[in-house]
């Protein structure tokens, strides 16, 4: 249930940020550029950190040909 909450939360997000990208894409005033671009922000960094709590292993383990993280790599 929960996992179910969180994708749907994702894909939320997912298609805000899409939206946005086209937004910007397209004629408009300094302050609606500003605002979406700061929407835009705000929605890159929801999806982030819930994709991190939702997938937390798929973010922490290394993968082949990912250079390690300094977190990776220092105790």
């Amino acid at each position: 249930m929960m996992m179910d909450d969180n994708l749907a939360r994702l894909r939320a997000h997912h298609n805000n940020i899409s939206r946005y990208r086209r937004l910007l894409r397209t004629k408009l005033l300094p302050l609606e550029r500003q605002f979406i671009e700061r929407r835009l922000s705000e929605e890159e960094a929801a999806l982030q950190s819930l994709s991190v709590s939702t997938f937390p292993i798929a973010f922490n383990e290394p993968r082949p040909g990912r250079p390690l993280a300094v977190a990776e790599v220092m105790p």
